[in-house]
C-alpha cells in the first residue's frame, strides 16, 4: 500500500490539536494530556485544552478559523497593524458592523451588476476614518473569499502601506508615471485573498497624475483580476483627487464621522459626485 501524500492535506482537513501544534501554541506532550482529558471527561478537544489551562479561547478561535479557512491574525504573527480590527478581532462588535456594511455593498453595488467591481471611499475632511474603514472593509471582503484589492490612491498622505506593514517603494504613483506595473501590487500572505496596491512615492503633481487616462486603464486591468477593488482617497473638500478617482471607479461610498462631519459638507460632496456622473452607493456614519 502506498504511503499517503501528506502535502495534500490542508488546514480544513486537520484537527484543532494538529493546527495548534503546527502553530506553536501546543507541544506534543501537552496535546497528549488534552487527548486523555478529552477521552476521560467526554469533552471536545478545545474545551479540554482550555480547562487544563494549556491554551486560551483566542488560541481555539485561531485554530477554528484555520480549520474553516477563515483567516485572521493573532498578535505578534504579522506586520499588519493591530488597529486593523477585522484582521485581529473578527468576532468583535466593530467587525460585525463591518460585515453588515459588506452585506449591504454586496447587495447594492458589487452584486448588482457584473461590471461593478470598484468603489471609491470618500469623505469631506481629514480624520473621518476613510483609511481605517477601507483597510478593515478590504479584510472582511477577503475573509468572504472574494479576491480583494485595496488601492491607496491618497498620493498626498498615504497610510495603507503602514497599516499593512509593507514597502512603499513602488505603487499607484509609479504606475501612473509609467515607472511600474502589476508588480506594484503586494499580497498580504496571512490573509489569503487580500492584496494591496500602495500609493508609492509621493509625487509633486498628484492631481495631474490621477487625471491621466492611465488611471482608467489601470483600474480596468485590475478589476479583471480581482472581484472587489476598494480605493482609499484624500479628503474631498481639500483636494479634487477624490472626485477624479470616484469618476474612474464609477461609484463612491461616502463616509462621515460622528460629532465631526458637517451635514452641509456631506450634502455638497454628494451633489458634486452626482454632478460628475458618479453613482453614490451609500453613506456610512463612522462612530469610531
Amino acid at each position: 500500500m502506498n504511503a499517503p501524500n501528506m502535502q495534500n492535506i490542508g488546514a480544513s482537513d486537520r484537527s484543532i490539536g494538529a493546527i495548534l501544534v503546527d502553530a506553536g501554541r501546543l507541544n506534543a506532550e501537552d496535546a497528549e494530556r488534552i487527548f486523555r482529558a478529552q477521552k476521560e471527561q467526554g469533552l471536545r478537544f478545545g474545551d479540554a485544552a482550555v480547562a487544563l489551562g494549556l491554551v486560551s479561547e483566542a488560541d481555539i478561535q485561531l485554530a477554528l478559523s484555520r480549520q474553516f479557512d477563515y483567516p485572521y491574525l493573532h498578535r505578534g504573527d504579522s506586520k499588519v497593524s493591530e488597529t486593523i480590527v477585522a484582521a485581529y478581532q473578527p468576532f468583535s462588535p466593530q467587525v460585525e458592523a463591518l460585515r453588515a456594511l459588506r452585506s449591504q455593498l454586496m447587495l447594492r453595488w458589487f452584486g448588482a451588476e457584473v461590471e461593478r467591481k470598484a468603489l471609491a471611499l470618500v469623505s469631506p475632511e481629514q480624520g473621518e476614518g476613510r483609511s481605517w474603514i477601507a483597510a478593515n472593509l478590504a479584510v472582511v471582503f477577503s475573509q468572504l473569499g472574494e479576491r480583494t484589492l485595496l488601492i491607496d490612491a491618497d498620493l498626498r498622505a498615504p497610510s495603507q502601506h503602514r497599516l499593512f506593514g509593507m514597502e512603499n517603494r513602488l505603487g499607484l504613483s509609479s504606475i501612473l508615471a509609467g515607472r511600474g506595473g502589476p508588480e506594484a501590487v503586494q499580497r498580504v500572505p496571512e490573509l489569503v485573498d487580500l492584496s494591496v496596491l500602495p500609493a508609492g512615492p509621493t509625487p509633486p503633481n498628484p492631481q495631474e497624475l490621477l487625471a491621466r487616462p492611465i488611471l482608467a486603464q489601470t483600474l480596468a486591468q485590475l478589476t479583471a483580476s480581482f472581484d472587489i477593488v476598494l480605493i482609499d482617497t484624500p479628503p474631498a473638500n481639500k483636494f479634487a483627487d477624490a472626485t477624479t478617482i470616484a469618476v474612474r471607479a464609477s461609484g463612491a461610498l461616502i463616509l462621515s464621522r460622528q460629532d465631526q462631519t458637517r451635514v452641509n459638507a456631506l450634502r455638497n460632496l454628494s451633489a458634486r459626485l452626482r454632478d460628475a456622473g458618479v453613482v453614490v452607493a451609500g453613506s456610512v456614519l463612522n462612530g469610531r
